[in-house]
């Protein structure tokens, strides 16, 4: 049997809920956060942990539990009512956690509060006949607006800094989606992948479904790796 993704586990028991967080996925998402937070001019190490927990919640958790209630892309078997409940909770809290931190900064970050939690409902549950679930909202959702929340929640502002920061977010999860997209296809929707390419010298290569998924897996794992590395060595900056 095929496994919906390279990073999932065998289905059954708690391997699904590890599943679900999409590891290495989530490790690059919370890295535009750090990235977003370590830019700013201050260096507030509090502001960035809340906002790291608060993505953590809101996108590795809820976001993720959502997509799985709709339509089961993962395979995993946790319960509808399970998924449902881990959404519900982890966005409340995620939501609190924007909220108060908003409180004690600036009432502005309310937006990204609501806009956040908008974005995982509306963009998971395909919400509006699923306008809001292509591949330019997935990078300004997953890479330009994580940075920019962090960054703005430390700073309490946006500078020029933040714009080309947040461009490399998005053009960077631009690339993760153009990736991803062939292997999603053959991963969990292929019935049967064959044929051969014919090179110049007469030899050929016979189709097969890791003629589409290998190499750009590779890729996507040396990306989330590269990723997470530039958090740390910015944030390693900022703390020493």
């Amino acid at each position: 049997m095929t496994r919906p993704a390279f990073y999932a586990l065998a289905p059954g028991g708690w391997r699904d809920y590890v599943t679900l967080l999409h590891p290495p996925y989530t490790l690059w998402h919370l890295s535009y956060v750090a990235i977003g937070g370590a830019l700013a001019p201050e260096w507030r190490p509090r502001i960035l942990l809340l906002g790291v927990a608060a993505f953590f919640l809101g996108m590795g958790v809820a976001a993720h539990a959502l997509d799985e209630l709709h339509g089961r892309p993962l395979q995993t078997r946790i319960p509808d009512r399970t998924l449902l409940a881990l959404a519900t909770v982890s966005l409340a809290l995620a939501a609190a956690i924007g909220v108060a931190v908003a409180i004690h900064t600036s009432l502005w970050l309310l937006a990204f509060v609501a806009a956040g939690v908008f974005i995982a409902v509306a963009y998971n549950l395909e919400l509006f006949g699923g306008r809001l679930h292509g591949d330019p909202w997935f990078s300004l959702a997953w890479g330009s607006f994580p940075l920019l929340a962090a960054y703005f929640a430390t700073a309490e502002t946006i500078r020029a800094e933040a714009l080309f920061a947040a461009a490399f977010a998005g053009l960077l999860s631009h690339a993760q989606r153009r990736l991803s997209t062939p292997v999603r296809l053959v991963r969990r929707r292929a019935r049967n992948v064959s044929g051969v390419i014919e090179l110049t010298d007469g030899s050929t290569i016979e189709i097969r479904p890791e003629t589409f998924t290998v190499e750009a897996e590779r890729a996507l794992r040396a990306i989330a790796g590269a990723t997470v590395c530039l958090a740390v060595a910015l944030v390693l900056i900022r703390v020493t």
